[in-house]
């Protein structure tokens, strides 16, 4: 992921300090799904440790791994649009520590302040659009003619 997306450089050190508030330290075993696509989407995570993976389900296929998130990467982008469903899975690779965020507190405090609320939403629609140009790529790389998701 660009390094525009990462939690470090996404939100000002003010707004991050706002959203950490509402952090709660989590531990995730190895091979624990943390979501599943289409399922409601009511939290999200910042990886402290460790990697997860995001895959999209392919009829007929095992689901295809679209990319590996590490070390200050949000895990979830879809509780910040309705109809908050997961377009993703999402699964630990190995051990991973994570803050957690309820995404109703944090929608209420986006909501109470909109210059947070707007950064928070500039940040989530960045990493939404790098996940989708991946999930393009990948699957191209996967399903389409040799190269074709290669010369974007």
């Amino acid at each position: 992921m660009t390094s525009t997306t990462t939690l470090g450089t996404a939100l000002s050190s003010e707004h991050r300090e706002r959203l950490m508030r509402l952090a709660r330290e989590v531990s995730v075993d190895a091979g624990t799904r943390l979501f599943e696509e289409g399922r409601r989407a009511d939290r999200f995570w910042i990886i402290r440790t460790g990697t997860v993976t995001l895959d999209l389900r392919v009829p007929g296929r095992r689901p295809a791994v679209i990319e590996s998130l590490g070390h200050n990467e949000l895990v979830g982008w879809s509780w910040h649009f309705p109809p908050y469903v997961w377009h993703l899975g999402a699964e630990a690779m190995s051990p991973v520590r994570a803050w957690e965020f309820d995404a109703d507190a944090v929608k209420r405090l986006c909501d109470e302040d909109p210059e947070f609320g707007r950064a928070v939403a500039v940040w989530v629609g960045k990493v939404t659009a790098q996940r989708l140009h991946a999930a393009r790529v990948r699957l191209l790389d996967l399903y389409a003619p040799y190269g074709s998701g290669s010369a974007i």
